[in-house]
């Protein structure tokens, strides 16, 4: 188990799911968590959850698609915490429904608003805070869908695919100040994302899991958590500009 003691980390999109399984994870390993989303609700229970076993957390609200609540956000943490050490950028929203001819334009907006430039937007101001302090770990949440395309799920795929471009390039930008940047590519991981995802698959359940894993069970948030803490770990000290697939073995079939 990593140790960060005494040292911060920020992760977006935490009010569920994989970023709650981070945000939780990184408090069990010692770290202060800043916990972020736009669901108030979802963000006060993750720190709740936190704090219920002796671990440290505050809920900052945040809409990553705007410029200045990003802002605002990064400069909130310095100030509570004294630094910003670690930062995960899972903020994201759902796939769309339709095949793209279908997809509304106010549909692909939303999804590259959040997506796209919101980890753009969050490595701005992480990267600049991480120089000035000499030292910093960022991960971005980016999919498999980025390697392999899914049924009616092109702008998810395209914003996807943009994660790990951004991931990439920043990586190269940042390394020569002491940040390091990777991405981690998650498959099937059971969220309340995924579930309304299969709720509209015209294939069944099982059938799915099936198909998007070799083990025959959805992916875990501890289990992405996992591989953020190890990227975030001086275990990663060499490792820049990667993607790790944490995918039950999706991707080599």
């Amino acid at each position: 188990m990593q140790d960060f003691s005494n040292k911060s980390a920020l992760v977006t999109g935490a009010g569920s799911g994989i970023g709650r399984g981070i945000a939780l994870a990184f408090a069990r390993a010692g770290a202060r968590v800043a916990v972020s989303d736009i669901d108030v609700a979802g963000g006060e229970q993750t720190v709740r959850m936190i704090q219920a076993f002796g671990g440290a957390g505050h809920f900052y609200p945040c809409d990553v698609s705007r410029a200045g609540d990003v802002s605002a956000l990064v400069a909130a943490v310095v100030k509570d915490a004294g630094s910003l050490d670690f930062a995960v950028n899972n903020a994201a929203v759902g796939v769309e429904t339709d095949a793209l001819p279908d997809v509304p334009e106010a549909v692909f907006d939303r999804i590259m608003a959040v997506n796209v430039k919101g980890v753009f937007l969050c490595l701005q101001q992480q990267i600049k805070q991480m120089a000035q302090q000499g030292r910093g770990a960022i991960v971005n949440i980016a999919s498999v869908n980025a390697y392999r395309p899914q049924n009616r799920q092109s702008v998810y795929t395209a914003s996807k695919h943009a994660v790990l471009g951004l991931t990439r390039n920043a990586a190269i930008d940042a390394a020569s100040i002491g940040v390091r940047i990777n991405a981690i590519a998650p498959g099937a991981i059971d969220t309340p994302m995924l579930e309304a995802a299969l709720r509209n698959a015209p294939a069944g359940r099982d059938q799915i899991i099936d198909k998007m894993s070799l083990i025959g069970r959805l992916g875990l948030p501890e289990d992405v958590a996992k591989a953020a803490l190890w990227l975030c770990s001086d275990d990663a000290s060499f490792t820049y500009g990667h993607t790790l697939a944490v995918d039950g073995g999706y991707l080599v079939r």
